[in-house]
């Protein structure tokens, strides 16, 4: 009789919520995730951002609040991103001390010291008034080098606001290396890179624009951002690249169409694997969950364990301090 019968029985182990979480072999916490945040200059109150369900622009005020909430959870890092009141072709505001940006890492550090890794986005999009990410030649190409030189001012800008990590997120050739020469030179050689190694051209970044105001007037950014359909191999040799120019971790961005090349980044980088799960992943689940088509908790969840099963050590998430509230009342994952 039992020869008619399976000896192996995968589902013995899935038999309780107690054996499944016992077994389980991803696990998340609330100090893996780091929350994204917007906070916008001269803003009176806090302005939702109609194509993000919950998220903000933030005041000075309610973004310390935010990062208040951040930090009482457990979150392990917030990552900022300026919008100011007048934006021109270079992005003037973006290094300097007393811009949006600026004032809000000054803030937030202020609000919540070393419990959370203060970071901040190093890029021009939010600041520049044509919208793309670095100076712009006069046929209206970004100009890679002059771009790197804007970078660099920036960076150290935000190390002396009291950025804890910097982000460059512009993807020019030669950014880790050009802020991590300008960091090391005006004296904050301890001040971490997460270089954003692979950001793809993705049509799900959509609704940060909206959030960050950062549209291109024209064009896009298919010159400097990654081919959605470009090989692996390109990703990995951006890899390299960062590490030799001494990126403390890196990226992937998106995250959910991009998976297989966290894993292959995990495979491959000996620092810390960052993924941004971006806006468009996050408003697909809350546009879905809206109209009952998806059970929104283990929907996310669900999205939030599989990129730290393909090998991500540190997701960006809109919803980190909703998940790490989760995670602290010891609701697992596998529920």
């Amino acid at each position: 009789m039992s020869a008619r019968f399976p000896v192996a029985r995968p589902r013995r182990l899935r038999g309780s919520s107690a054996l499944r979480r016992m077994v389980a072999g991803t696990r998340l916490h609330p100090a893996e995730l780091i929350l994204p945040a917007f906070v916008k200059e001269r803003l009176a109150e806090p302005q939702p951002v109609a194509s993000m369900p919950g998220v903000m622009q933030h005041t000075r005020d309610s973004l310390r609040k935010a990062a208040h909430e951040a930090a009482q959870a457990g979150v392990g890092g917030l990552m900022l991103f300026g919008i100011p009141a007048v934006k021109d072709a270079r992005g003037s505001a973006a290094d300097d001390p007393d811009g949006i940006l600026q004032v809000a890492l000054r803030d937030v550090t202020a609000e919540v010291g070393d419990s959370v890794v203060v970071m901040a986005d190093t890029c021009l999009d939010e600041f520049t008034d044509h919208g793309h990410c670095g100076i712009l030649t006069p046929s209206g190409d970004v100009d890679n080098d002059a771009t790197l030189e804007r970078y660099a001012s920036i960076a150290v800008a935000q190390a002396a606001a009291g950025s804890q990590m910097v982000a460059p997120s512009g993807m020019m050739d030669g950014q880790v290396g050009a802020i991590r020469a300008a960091l090391d030179g005006a004296g904050y050689g301890d001040v971490p890179i997460l270089a954003y190694t692979a950001k793809y051209a993705s049509a799900f970044f959509g609704p940060f624009r909206d959030a960050a105001e950062c549209a291109p007037q024209f064009g896009d950014r298919s010159t400097h951002q990654q081919d959605p359909a470009g090989p692996l191999e390109e990703a990995l040799r951006e890899l390299r690249l960062d590490l030799a120019e001494g990126a403390d971790a890196v990226m992937v961005k998106p995250a959910m169409a991009y998976l297989d090349v966290i894993a292959r980044f995990r495979d491959e980088a000996d620092v810390p694997v960052a993924a941004y799960q971006v806006s468009g992943e996050y408003a697909m689940i809350e546009a879905a969950s809206a109209n009952g088509w998806l059970d929104r908790d283990r929907t996310i969840t669900e999205s939030l364990v599989a990129i730290k099963r393909a090998g991500a050590d540190l997701i960006l998430t809109y919803w980190a301090t909703e998940v790490a509230r989760r995670l602290n009342r010891g609701v697992p994952v596998n529920a």
